[in-house]
C-alpha cells in the first residue's frame, strides 16, 4: 500500500478535542483504518475493529460492555453493529465530554436506521477520501485554503510543466493507495474490479434488500457516464429495466457506500432560474476511467468523443481534489455547483462560514478566453461582496489575473507550490 501522511490527522485530533464523537466515513479501502490506528497511537485508548468477526460478535452481543472503560474508544467499521451506538448514547447521557468516542464507516451514517438517530447532535461527521495528489506527492499548496483568505497572493510566476498526457495519467490512476500501489495498469484495473464487486455484493446489500441487485453493475457504469453531468434519473432507468424511482434509489445507496458523489445544487444567489438537480461524480477519477474502460492511450485521442470525455474525468477529478482540500479546510462550510436556466453555470462553488464565495470553472484547455469567464462574473456580479474569488483551471502553463477578483490558474497548482 502506498504510505503517505494524511492532511487529514491534525483536523481529525482537533475535532476530536471538541467534540463526544468524531466520525470518520469514506470509501473502503482508502485508509481509515491507518488513519484509526495513527489516531490509537497519539490520542491513547483502545481499538475496536468490527471487521474482525469475534470482535463484531462481542459488539452486538454485549455492546455496553464493549464501550465501558477509559476513553478514547476508537472503533473501525461501526456500521457492522449498530448495537453500539445505543451504548454511545447511553455513555453519554451520563457524562456528554469532548473526545470520548471515535468512529470509522463505511456507510453514510444517515443510510443506517438506527445511526441516524441515536447520536443527533453528539457527532461530527468528516469524510475520508481517496489520496489527494499533493498527499501522494507530499506537498502542501494549500491552493483553496489560500484562495478564500488571501486571494490576490495566488499569482506567481511559475510556469507549469504538467502535460496533458500527465495529466491524463493522474486522472486515471486516482486516489485509491492499493490502487496505486498496482505494479501495472492491468494489476490496477483488477484491482478496481474486485473492489467495485464487492462493494456491490456486500455493502450495497448490507444497507437493504434489493428487489434487482443484478441491474447495479450496469446502473453505476450508467452513472460513471453522466460523471460531471447533472443526473438524469430517466435516462438511467429504461435501459436497466427499472422504474425511474427505483434507479433514484439505487443512486442513493451507491451514493450511501461512497462510489459517487451527488454534487447538490448550490444557490444563495436569490434567483428563481437556478437548477435544484445535482450533479453526478464518481467519486474517484481512477474508478470512473475503469467503469468506461476508459485507458490513457484512449483519452490521449484528439477525436470529438476522447475529448468530451476527457473533460468530463478532468472536471471530476478537479473537484475530487478541492473537496479533499475543504474536509481539511475548517473555514469551508458548504459545496456545490451553481447551475441557472439562462446557461450560466459554474462548476464548483466553495462557500465559507463567514459567507465568502469561491468560485471554479475547470477547462479542459490549454487556453482561455472570456467567455471562459462569463459565468463565474455573473456569479460575481449576483453575489457582491460575498465574492472572494472565481477560478477559471486549466491545462495551460501560466497563472494571471484576468479581471478583480477573477484569476486563471493551472491544474497542477493543487499539487505543486
Amino acid at each position: 500500500m502506498v504510505m503517505v501522511e494524511r492532511r487529514l490527522i491534525e483536523t481529525a485530533i482537533e475535532r476530536a478535542r471538541d467534540i463526544p464523537v468524531l466520525l470518520l466515513e469514506g470509501p473502503r479501502t482508502v485508509g481509515k483504518s491507518t488513519l484509526l490506528r495513527t489516531l490509537a497511537g497519539r490520542l491513547g485508548g483502545h481499538l475496536l475493529d468490527l471487521d474482525d468477526l469475534g470482535a463484531r460478535a462481542a459488539a452486538i452481543d454485549d455492546p455496553s460492555t464493549m464501550v465501558d472503560g477509559p476513553g478514547p474508544l476508537l472503533v473501525d467499521e461501526y456500521q457492522h453493529a449498530p448495537e453500539l451506538l445505543d451504548a454511545i448514547k447511553a455513555r453519554l447521557n451520563q457524562d456528554g465530554g469532548p473526545g470520548q468516542f471515535i468512529l470509522t464507516g463505511s456507510a453514510r451514517h444517515e443510510s443506517l436506521p438506527r445511526a441516524a438517530q441515536a447520536l443527533t447532535g453528539r457527532l461530527q461527521r468528516l469524510p475520508v477520501l481517496p489520496l489527494a495528489q499533493s498527499e501522494i506527492d507530499g506537498t502542501r499548496p494549500r491552493l483553496l485554503e489560500r484562495l478564500i483568505s488571501a486571494p490576490s497572493d495566488i499569482i506567481t510566476p511559475l510556469t507549469s510543466g504538467t502535460t496533458r498526457f500527465e495529466y491524463i495519467d493522474r486522472i486515471v490512476r486516482g486516489g485509491f493507495p492499493l490502487a496505486l500501489a498496482a505494479r501495472s495498469d492491468r494489476a490496477r484495473s483488477a484491482w478496481i474490479d474486485d473492489y467495485l464487486r464487492l462493494t456491490l455484493e456486500r455493502d450495497v446489500r448490507e444497507l437493504s434488500r434489493l428487489r434487482q441487485a443484478r441491474v447495479l453493475p450496469d446502473l453505476l457504469a450508467r452513472l460513471a457516464g453522466q460523471t460531471a453531468q447533472i443526473l438524469n434519473s430517466a435516462r438511467l432507468a429504461e435501459p436497466v429495466g427499472v422504474d425511474e424511482r427505483t434507479a433514484r434509489d439505487y443512486v442513493r445507496l451507491l451514493e450511501s457506500v461512497f462510489l459517487i458523489r451527488l454534487l447538490p445544487a448550490w444557490d444563495r444567489t436569490l434567483t428563481k432560474r437556478t437548477t435544484v438537480r445535482p450533479k453526478v461524480h464518481v467519486v474517484d477519477s481512477g474508478v470512473a476511467a475503469r467503469l468506461l474502460r476508459l485507458t490513457p492511450a484512449k483519452l490521449a485521442r484528439h477525436d470529438a468523443t476522447s475529448m468530451t470525455e476527457f473533460g468530463h474525468l478532468l472536471e471530476t477529478f478537479v473537484v475530487g481534489e478541492l473537496l479533499k482540500e475543504a474536509s481539511w479546510t475548517d473555514a469551508v462550510a458548504d459545496a456545490g455547483h451553481w447551475r441557472t436556466k439562462d446557461g450560466d453555470e459554474v462548476d464548483l462553488v466553495v462557500e465559507t462560514y463567514d459567507g465568502g464565495v469561491v468560485g471554479f470553472e475547470i477547462k479542459a484547455a490549454s487556453r482561455v478566453s472570456g467567455r471562459d469567464f462569463r459565468s463565474l462574473e455573473r456569479l460575481r456580479d449576483i453575489t457582491a461582496g460575498s465574492f472572494t474569488a472565481g477560478v477559471v483551471m486549466y491545462t495551460g502553463t501560466r497563472s494571471y489575473n484576468y479581471s478583480p477578483r477573477l484569476h486563471v490558474l493551472p491544474i497542477d497548482r493543487l499539487w505543486t507550490a
